[in-house]
């Protein structure tokens, strides 16, 4: 790839290297050192001088943008056999990005447009053990777009997590040393608008990876998203695969996050380590807007403490949520929506709602609940949410938590209607909301979810939940099936009703067995295996038989399955 040269003057050079002693002077008073870097496809300033393109200064401007060359394939004896045609790209396309090179720590302070080009933060090769390797970016009104590679990329900083192994890790992790930070400054807009990078290898002998970048905005190390005091900075993310990516760990303090992802949504990728944290903010992502996609998925674990999270998958076969180390709701306003049932862990701090629905529902109308005297405790509408709403899909699985949920309470469930309040982004503040009109009340006929590959919610090892002693749950007005033969139930049993039903059907209608038949117990007589039931599979959903319209919150994560209209 030919790299573009500038014509630098003598006196840009010393320009520049005066720059890169001082800070900026209108970054605000909380950040008064920050450097202003003014984006515009024209002229590029560095606290008020233009950018020259001298390595040796903290900003510098280059042409030589990582990406995926449109070359022959592997087969042909080249490290460039992974990216599909359109991952790929020319010399010309690349050259034409101008890169925004960072390379000292500090603070600095993004403002303006600039339609092709990127922000790369790298500062050396020693820099990931050196703690004062510490880069804040404030985004102050910033729209950066790449369509070659992601637009801001954290190649090099301090690593806060230089310990980090499998062995050690767990869902509880301090970035806040960490050396990639952003800010949202109070009152802007940011648009980060971004491609990425196919996987390239070293070489064709030993397939080691040289460079992969899965998301438009990405980072190799820890990253912390915050905001400032007002916390109403909007970063709005558009990405032709994955959204906001970390190698290790994200941490999201604050700000309004809005995603829009052909796949991830969120992803943190280093398999068994990775934690993604949300301790506040506004998240609002809308995952798989191509093939697949969850909303956030991370290959450690995911903790949600606080905030607003409203996050959307691939309507086909991706969740909300993913996480493979477990997922833990303790604060917050959650609603994910997704079609596989990956529900929080049961020792989650906070009472959250999973429910698995017997047929497709649409995903722009309002999921209400209320306690049992009609008075709403949550309420969200899609299609006052910006995001939500610009791609109303369907959904088959969603898990619902917020502050007001509590144990040992009984709630009803309704969808759809109409709701007048006071709302932000989708989300009501209950005591606001004077009327709710046309919602559909929702029943379901199971409690015990099988997930995919996971416990039952409420219990691991497929512990079944007990019945709340009597009376604290209502079934519904109607009355139970009865045993075959008219036989009672071993004592402390339900009555067994249908047979369990695919509820990943597409059709959503639930597949009717011979009459009387019922799920056949192990041979031999033979226990289950541990965490099992017999006659079910991986993925299916326990039917008790029982139809009710109440929603017992017997433990702080509760599953409820064959959701329908009443």
């Amino acid at each position: 790839m030919k790299k573009l040269l500038f014509i630098i003057t003598v006196c840009a050079l010393v320009c520049c290297c005066a720059c890169a002693e001082g800070g900026g002077t209108d970054a605000g008073e909380k950040y008064p050192e920050a450097d202003i870097i003014a984006l515009s496809d024209q002229e590029i300033l560095w606290n008020g001088v233009a950018a020259g393109e001298d390595p040796a200064c903290a900003v510098y401007l280059s042409h030589d943008v990582i990406y995926y060359e449109d070359r022959d394939t592997y087969d042909s004896g080249n490290p460039y056999g992974e990216g599909e045609a359109d991952e790929r790209h020319s010399a010309e396309e690349a050259a034409a990005a101008t890169v925004v090179n960072i390379t000292q720590p500090g603070s600095y302070c993004l403002r303006g447009s600039l339609s092709a080009g990127q922000i790369r933060i790298d500062l050396g090769e020693e820099a990931a053990t050196d703690p004062q390797a510490v880069v804040t970016l404030i985004l102050d009104g910033a729209e950066i777009s790449c369509g070659v590679a992601p637009a801001i990329l954290f190649r090099s900083v301090y690593e806060c997590d230089n310990g980090w192994s499998t062995e050690t890790a767990g869902p509880d992790v301090d970035t806040s040393a960490a050396g990639a930070n952003v800010i949202i400054a109070d009152g802007s807009v940011n648009v980060i608008n971004g491609s990425h990078v196919a996987k390239i290898y070293k070489d064709n002998a030993d397939q080691k990876k040289l460079w992969k970048q899965d998301g438009a905005f990405y980072s190799y190390m820890s990253l912390n998203i915050g905001a400032e005091e007002a916390g109403d900075g909007v970063l709005t993310i558009i990405a032709d695969n994955e959204g906001l990516d970390s190698e290790l760990h994200l941490t999201v303090n604050g700000g309004v996050i809005n995603i829009y992802a052909q796949d991830d949504g969120v992803n943190t990728n280093e398999d068994g380590v990775s934690v993604t944290a949300i301790n506040g903010g506004s998240l609002h992502i809308l995952g798989g807007l191509g093939a697949e996609g969850d909303g956030i998925d991370s290959n450690g674990w995911l903790v949600i403490n606080g905030g607003t999270v409203i996050a959307m998958a691939h309507p086909a076969a991706d969740a909300g949520l993913d996480s493979d180390m477990g997922s833990y709701i303790n604060g917050g306003t959650v609603v994910a929506l997704g079609s596989t049932m990956d529900w929080p862990e049961s020792d989650s701090e906070q009472v959250t709602i999973n429910l698995q629905f017997a047929a497709r529902q649409d995903a722009g109308d309002a999921i209400v609940v209320e306690d049992t005297e009609g008075r709403i405790v949550f309420a969200y509408d899609p299609s006052e949410d910006q995001v939500a709403s610009s791609n109303i899909r369907q959904y088959q699985g969603t898990v619902v938590s917020c502050p007001a949920f509590e144990p040992e309470a009984t709630y009803q469930l309704f969808l759809g209607g109409i709701l007048s309040g006071v709302q932000e982004a989708g989300v009501y503040e209950p005591a606001t909301v004077t009327s709710y009109t046309d919602g559909v009340k929702q029943v379901y006929t199971g409690t015990d979810v099988r997930g995919m590959g996971g416990p039952m919610p409420g219990g691991f090892a497929g512990e079944r939940p007990e019945a709340p002693p009597e009376g604290e749950m209502p079934q519904g007005g109607e009355t139970p099936p009865q045993p075959p033969d008219g036989q009672a139930p071993p004592e402390g049993e339900m009555p067994q009703g249908q047979p369990p039903f695919d509820g990943m059907k597409p059709e959503g209608e639930p597949p009717q067995p011979p009459d009387g038949e019922m799920p056949q117990a192990p041979p031999d007589g033979q226990a289950p295996p541990d965490g099992e039931m017999p006659g079910f599979e991986e993925g299916e959903i326990i039917d008790t038989g029982v139809v009710s319209a109440d929603f017992y919150m017997q433990d702080k994560v509760n599953g409820f399955s064959g959701i329908r209209a009443e």
